[in-house]
């Protein structure tokens, strides 16, 4: 036997290609025994060499010698000087070929060897994405589910290839989520679980496999998973337990797999969820408030669900959260509560249900998320009901507060929602005590500014909103209006070509509003809006065009 490498490396280039020869074979060891040694001094020894470009033909003959042959290559493509030599000596496309043979040792090898020359490269992993090695991986994994190492292999292999965005439609039309389920259940080990769960993370985000992840059952093995978990401390259950209700929430995202949980509020699934809001542990109650988040994703289902009070377990969640303050359980809180007002029947009876008041006891929070949630979730339970939003519109602490967050430049979600709920308060109440209240909080300049928003619905709710502070309290804001310079900013929407027809008229309505004052009279008149309206008569709009004839016989009669 040639101990030495260099002499192995002369007799292995020199010996014919297809020979399973005692003299290749005992190359092979000499080479392995190296590597083995020291790995980089003997890679770079075999490249030096140039013996890669002969390693195809070693692996295109099947006999004796493969696995030893893949096993060379998958300890040189350890090191990462390694791996485009590899590639260039044409090595991927026998080695994807022997992923069809039977024998397990082989397999294993040339999974290793894929493995090491592809890690980290994603141009690569795509490459033998299409090659087709996913739907042979899979089989792999169904045929050989009793080998462990095999199995491990295949595991890693697709949590690399499930990174790519290219890998999901591939395994979606593979039997993936019955195998890894199939794996999942045989598994008492932490960490084969473990190994399982990051192959399902990545591919749960794809809606299709969301599908048949659930149709295969992996809910109730995650149901599974959080029962024996609960109640223990040890670290890595707590992670299983993340890691486990992270997943079925994920699951929930999609539409169809979602849907099918539900099963009209009857699911045993569904019920199960429900069941982790009111527990003593932080990370299920969080599960919980995202998991209802994710079911009040169309009406039917919202409905059904404040109709059955989850809506008082929510409140009960949020109350036991404003001393122990978690974050993300508020914020997922309120975005289960956001969801649940959406659908007009629900505002009424979750107002009856003092909504409101709990939601209001976070207006302390300092946390942009919360804040975010918060203004939109009493935006929406406000959205028709007069009564509540002159309730809150007169409540000095909450305006107080939304002027403030109207300024905040560093998170313009919570500056956006802030004005919206402004604006809301008074279109949805048509109160003059809500009215005065944002004029002396000092609410008006904002309204102003929001007009000039980049998003229509943002300078349209805002329009409407000053049309009524003219409407009911011109006297009172004619200073703020006169501040904020309003008259140049309707001056300005109404010239510009990009101003939506809605924006033009709710501009024009408000001129014709704020001609009552004297200081914005004289405005109005020195910007000579007369010419600017006459042109809008012209306008292709039908309903533009007629409010720009009225409101030119308006400012007409009071030139």
């Amino acid at each position: 036997m040639a101990d030495n490498l260099s002499e192995a490396l002369k007799t292995l280039k020199l010996s014919s290609a297809d020979s399973a020869s005692d003299s290749v074979e005992s190359c092979l060891d000499c080479l392995l025994k190296a590597l083995a040694h020291n790995n980089v001094e003997a890679s770079e020894k075999i490249q030096e060499m140039g013996v890669l470009p002969m390693m195809p033909s070693l692996l295109a003959t099947q006999n004796s010698c493969t696995p030893k042959v893949a096993n060379i290559i998958a300890e040189v493509a350890k090191n990462e000087f390694m791996r485009s030599p590899c590639v260039e000596a044409g090595l991927i496309p026998p080695l994807v070929q022997l992923l069809n043979c039977k024998d397990q040792e082989v397999l294993l090898q040339t999974g290793r060897a894929l493995g090491n020359i592809c890690y980290d490269s994603h141009t690569l992993q795509a490459q033998l994405i299409s090659m087709g090695v996913i739907p042979t991986l899979v089989k792999l994994l169904g045929v050989h589910s009793q080998n462990t190492a095999l199995t491990e292999m295949c595991l890693i292999a697709f949590g690399n290839l499930a990174e790519l965005e290219s890998s999901k439609e591939q395994f979606a039309s593979t039997n993936i989520a019955e195998e890894l389920v199939r794996l999942f259940r045989k598994q008492a080990e932490h960490e084969k679980k473990e190994m399982i769960f990051e192959v399902l993370a990545p591919l749960a985000e794809n809606d299709a496999i969301k599908l048949q992840l659930v149709e295969a059952g992996l809910v109730e093995c995650l149901l599974d998973v959080v029962g024996q978990t609960v109640d223990s401390d040890r670290e890595e259950d707590v992670a299983q337990l993340k890691t486990a209700s992270d997943l079925m929430v994920l699951l929930l995202l999609g539409d169809e797999s979602m849907q099918k949980l539900f099963e009209g509020g009857k699911g045993s699934v569904f019920q199960r969820v429900l069941s982790w809001v009111p527990s003593n542990n932080h990370q299920l109650q969080l599960a919980g408030a995202l998991a209802i988040a994710n079911f009040a994703r169309n009406d039917g289902n919202c409905i059904h669900m404040v109709d059955t009070g989850i809506v008082q377990r929510l409140l009960e969640l949020l109350d036991r959260h404003v001393e122990e303050g978690n974050v993300t359980v508020q914020h997922a809180a309120l975005s289960a509560l956001r969801n649940l007002a959406i659908p007009v029947v629900n505002k009424s009876k979750m107002l009856s249900a003092g909504v409101a008041d709990v939601v209001l006891k976070f207006l302390q929070s300092e946390m942009p998320p919360v804040q975010f949630k918060l203004l939109g979730t009493l935006r929406m339970l406000i959205d028709t009901q007069a009564d509540a939003a002159d309730q809150l519109g007169t409540n000095r602490k909450l305006v107080e507060r939304l002027v403030e967050w109207c300024e905040a430049k560093d998170h313009a979600g919570v500056m956006g929602e802030s004005n919206r709920l402004l604006s809301a308060l008074i279109r949805h109440s048509k109160s003059k005590e809500v009215v005065r209240t944002v004029i002396q909080c000092g609410g008006v300049k904002h309204l102003v500014t929001m007009a000039t928003s980049e998003h229509m619905i943002m300078q349209n709710e805002a329009l409407v909103a000053l049309g009524l502070i003219a409407a009911l309290d011109l006297d009172s804001a004619e200073k703020d209006f006169v501040g904020a310079t309003l008259v140049q900013v309707l001056h300005k929407l109404l010239t510009e070509e990009k101003s939506a027809p809605e924006i033009k008229y709710n501009s024009m309505i408000l001129i014709c509003s704020v001609m009552g004052s004297e200081p914005l009279h004289k405005e109005v008149q020195s910007l000579a809006f007369i010419d600017v309206v006459s042109k809008l008569r012209s306008h292709e709009n039908k309903t533009v065009a007629h409010q720009a004839s009225l409101t030119e016989q308006r400012l007409t009669a009071q030139s």
